[in-house]
């Protein structure tokens, strides 16, 4: 029989309703919109093209896939339009376009259509490919542009104590992915979706409240100014996208009230774990995922019993009893059967959280304290790495400033660097380097003396050597000429790259003074030429890129 013929036969009351799930999604893109459109019209046409990209990606991923495996095609469910149209509201957007169409698949087929298709699928398929793609590129998922220019995104700044202007967050107007930036536009969606019974209130509202209280308390303990510490993170990143369109997935948040306050609440804590103590400046995503799955726990948890449920479990119960009492000693004596119950043990499932929960709070105690512990040894390790590869590179400096040294905040040092580095990727000749730091080399002995100025030293990361990133220290003077190449991180080949850290390497930089270098297989002939590691163009190449790199940040000639 086929199996579309096949009848599916549940217990009653039966609901009617003349909602299917076209129109329900159908309403999702409607609300949708605005966001959408306050998007392209702040990241431009490139925006647009994700946009398209991934919705058509999604559709054709999904047709391609049903159809493949001998299924019914389903794309007229409007399904995967609204997973490709939230897979692009979560996309920076300046993403190359590849990776675009790879988050579709992995969001359409390895999350989706794996697990069964739309109903199956145990998280949301456009957070699950945000994720990877986080995983896979987190270089390109964290840049993020406005008006043309790199910048770091609100909460980026707040978590740095920067300055953040709450009126273009709530309006849109700030660094950030494609959907997420306008809180009006997504609130007129939320509105939308609540007229029209799209969706319930309560895992939103509850997951906001919670989040909410958690940030004002910290925001007590800190003595931060509590309104607006609580307006930035309300109104900054991917909350209200993902509390209002994410959170509340039909497929993967619980149906049992109980539940959906559980699942809500523990969406709140762990979205304010993660965005204040966390590495990043965001949290959403990875909360709602890890939400998802624990959702099959939380609804058997909730799960309401039946009027008269649990009486014929006692009778049974009971009638095992009376046969234990009367059965013979010798089958007393006789070895315990296994019991196996016909209904899973709810308490057994709570105490078997609690134990997981009570675990992973220790060892997440040991780890936070071996972090403590060494967290500072650590990075004094590091810093007397720098301060050395420093005095390497310019020896004739009695001391090196950082530019929060020289008089700037941390914020106005980190929108300067983002300016520099989009000046780098707008030339079109530094895809693959970004520059870390500029440093004054001075010839005073601190900050407060600092004597006559004698270059910079930059420090440049380069992400194409051989054996993966390459970050050099570079000195240069005043007058443009290179006074030394320190290596702070290599992991080359042995006897080909890695004799780019040799001083005959680097010897062919320093001293010189020029706008830009080459490299050569054929032996210099100029100041400007580089001589080619043998069986190691990659990472000489990369080498002479951050040099580049670092010259043209100091005005170079390019």
């Amino acid at each position: 029989m086929d199996e579309n013929l096949k009848l599916k036969i549940s217990a009653s009351p039966h609901v009617r309703s003349k909602d299917t799930t076209s129109d329900i999604m159908f309403d999702v893109v409607v609300a949708l919109v605005p966001a959408t459109a306050v998007g392209l019209y702040s990241f431009g046409w490139y925006a647009a093209l994700l946009v398209a990209v991934c919705i058509g990606c999604c559709v054709g991923f999904e047709a391609l896939y049903q159809h493949c495996m001998g299924k019914k095609v389903t794309v007229g469910d409007f399904s995967a339009v609204v997973t490709g149209l939230l897979l692009a509201m979560n996309l920076p957007p300046r993403l190359p376009v590849w990776m675009a169409v790879l988050g579709s698949a992995f969001a359409i087929i390895i999350v989706k259509q794996l697990f069964g298709g739309l109903g199956q699928n145990f998280m949301n398929p456009a957070l699950g490919a945000r994720c990877f793609l986080i995983l896979a590129f987190s270089r390109y998922m964290t840049a993020f542009y406005y008006d043309g220019v790199s910048a770091a995104t609100p909460l980026a700044m707040l978590k740095q104590g920067g300055p953040v202007n709450l009126r273009n967050m709530f309006l849109g107007f700030t660094a950030g992915t494609i959907g997420e930036a306008s809180t009006a536009a997504l609130l007129i969606g939320a509105v939308y979706l609540l007229i029209r019974r799209v969706i319930s209130p309560k895992i939103p509202l509850f997951y906001i409240g919670t989040f909410a209280l958690c940030i004002v308390i910290y925001a007590l303990v800190k003595g931060f100014d509590v309104p607006e510490f609580l307006a930035a993170h309300l109104t900054g990143g991917g909350l209200m996208l993902g509390a209002w369109f994410m959170a509340t997935d039909y497929v993967t948040s619980p149906i049992t009230p109980a539940g959906k306050i559980i699942y809500a609440v523990f969406l709140g804590l762990m979205t304010f774990v993660l965005r204040i103590f966390g590495p990043a400046a965001e949290g959403v995503s990875y909360s709602i995922i890890i939400a998802n799955l624990l959702v099959p726990l939380i609804e058997r948890i909730t799960e309401p019993k039946p009027f008269g449920a649990g009486a014929d479990v006692k009778k049974e119960e009971k009638k095992a009893d009376e046969k234990a009492e009367d059965a013979p000693a010798a089958e007393e004596k006789a070895p315990e059967e296994v019991q196996v119950k016909s209904r899973i043990d709810g308490k057994g499932i709570v105490v078997a959280i609690c134990a997981i929960s009570l675990i992973t709070l220790i060892m997440g105690a040991i780890l936070g304290t071996v972090y403590g512990i060494t967290k500072d040894p650590i990075a004094n390790v590091e810093q007397q790495a720098k301060a050395d590869a420093y005095k390497e590179v310019f020896p004739e400096a009695n001391t090196v400033l950082t530019m929060v040294d020289g008089g700037l905040s941390e914020a106005e040092a980190g929108i300067q660097m983002n300016a520099i580095n989009s000046n780098l990727k707008n030339t079109g000749k530094f895809d693959n380097t970004r520059i870390d730091e500029i440093n004054f080399a001075i010839t005073g002995t601190d900050k407060d003396n600092p004597g006559n100025m004698l270059g910079f030293v930059v420090l440049v990361t380069n992400d194409k050597g051989y054996g993966g990133e390459l970050q050099l220290a570079i000195g240069i003077s005043s007058t443009g000429e290179i006074t030394g190449i320190s290596f702070l991180k290599i992991n080359e080949t042995a006897g080909l790259g890695m004799k780019a850290n040799t001083d005959k390497f680097k010897q062919q930089f320093i001293g010189k003074q020029v706008g830009q270098f080459t490299y050569t297989k054929t032996g210099s002939t100029a100041d400007s030429e580089i001589d080619a590691l043998s069986g190691a163009t990659i990472t000489t190449s990369a080498v002479t890129e951050a040099v580049n790199a670092a010259l043209y940040a100091l005005g170079g000639g390019y």
